[in-house]
């Protein structure tokens, strides 16, 4: 196995560091990347006011996410330096690496100026014993000339390392510092992943002081997608983008549609206990099916956390709380988010096309066809069905007339 490591402060992680990582992990190529964010920094002090080891832990996982869905590799975030406590060395960090991977070959992940400093690293002999060194560079006209320098020179001291040198694709020209300074006076977006920065505004990092109950659309757009996997982006987006399409044509509240899209998601990456411990402590009554069953749990929590964290009204909490199994005597608000839901861009289903013919020249019409879908989708795969959906389809057929 060929092991990436790329360890760094992560002050915050910005779409350099992204796109080094998925950069080395094609060229070498890796078959796992391990992204460890400091604990203590050796080099240099963390910024005054700099989010604690954990909150630089979790930014790492969202871009661990990401660099896995586009390299198509394994990535994972290792607390090990944070957990191990004192200065981060990297030297004590390969030597636990070689004992946990004994057969694996290590390559070390660095960008320029540390792969310029190594020689004043501590034991870079030792380092050079566990793994080879790949350094990424901004441009070839920047970069080249010191690399091919640098490789000559540490190849003259240690003529057994194996060195591999880079330039990035994708040229993001910033510093975490500078990013930094920036953040406080709401710049530098454009640097930051969606989902590190809406977790940056959650968590009041870096300066940010927004209120959650009175976000913008946009502000509150970058807050959702911080709740999720990375592979769930496309689909909130996809249903925001088509919930407002809905709410335009049939009238609803636009404005509310969009907010209820973009958090109808909002705890769907939780796991069963973690949706337990927010039904019980925002005093959410379940039913049996519902204490066992994510996809029936994670619309309860999602209303509660977007009536309490964002102060979501009662419209868009409703339209979050059903948007999964509908109810009897829908909302328009409701019916527009279950279907966004069902239809949004990025779904790709058989008979998925006539569904949408079927929204667009109808709603209930579409609702009644998206219910009865869902009804024997379920059925077919043996799953119980939830009375509120039987109720719902019951509901909208004798609104039609039984047909």
């Amino acid at each position: 196995m060929r092991l990436g490591v790329y360890g760094g402060s992560f002050n915050p992680p910005h779409l350099g560091h992204l796109h080094a990582a998925i950069a080395a992990a094609r060229e070498l190529p890796l078959d796992k990347l391990l992204l460890i964010p400091a604990g203590v920094p050796p080099h240099k002090e963390l910024s005054e006011g700099a989010p604690d080891a954990e909150k630089r832990a979790e930014m790492t996982g969202f871009m661990a996410e990401q660099a896995a869905l586009s390299a198509k590799i394994t990535v994972q975030v290792s607390r090990m330096e944070i957990e191990r406590g004192g200065k981060s060395y990297t030297v004590d960090t390969l030597r636990e690496l070689h004992e946990l991977y004994p057969d694996a070959e290590l390559w070390l992940l660095m960008g320029t100026d540390m792969f310029l400093s190594f020689q004043s690293w501590r034991s870079p002999e030792e380092i050079l014993s566990y793994a080879g060194l790949c350094a990424f560079g901004r441009s070839e006209r920047d970069t080249e000339e010191l690399f091919d320098t640098q490789r000559r020179y540490l190849l003259e001291r240690w003529p057994d390392a194996r060195i591999r040198t880079m330039i990035l694709p994708e040229l993001v020209e910033i510093s975490s510092t500078e990013l930094r300074a920036k953040l406080p006076c709401g710049e530098g977006v454009k640097f930051l992943q969606p989902q590190v920065y809406g977790y940056i505004l959650r968590e009041h990092l870096y300066g940010s002081k927004l209120d959650l109950k009175h976000l913008t659309p946009d502000e509150l757009r970058f807050a959702a997608l911080s709740h999720l996997k990375a592979r769930r982006v496309p689909h909130v987006l996809g249903v925001e983008t088509e919930a407002v399409r809905l709410a335009e044509k049939y009238g609803a509240d636009v404005q509310k549609a969009r907010i209820a899209a973009l958090l109808h998601d909002c705890t769907k990456k939780l796991d069963l206990s973690a949706q337990l411990a927010l039904c019980e402590r925002s005093g959410i009554a379940l039913d049996e099916q519902e204490r066992t069953a994510l996809k029936l749990l994670h619309a309860k929590t999602g209303a509660a956390l977007a009536r309490e964290l964002y102060g979501a009204d009662e419209d868009v909490c409703s339209a979050i709380r059903w948007h999964t199994t509908g109810r009897a005597d829908m909302t328009k608000l409701e019916k527009v988010i279950y279907l966004a839901d069902y239809i949004e861009p990025n779904r790709d289903f058989e008979g998925v096309d006539t569904l949408r013919r079927a929204v667009y020249e109808d709603l209930d019409r579409g609702l009644e066809l998206g219910l009865r879908m869902s009804i024997e989708e379920l059925d077919a795969r043996g799953e119980r069905i939830h009375p509120n959906t039987r109720e719902a389809y019951e509901y909208i057929r004798r609104q039609h007339g039984g047909s």
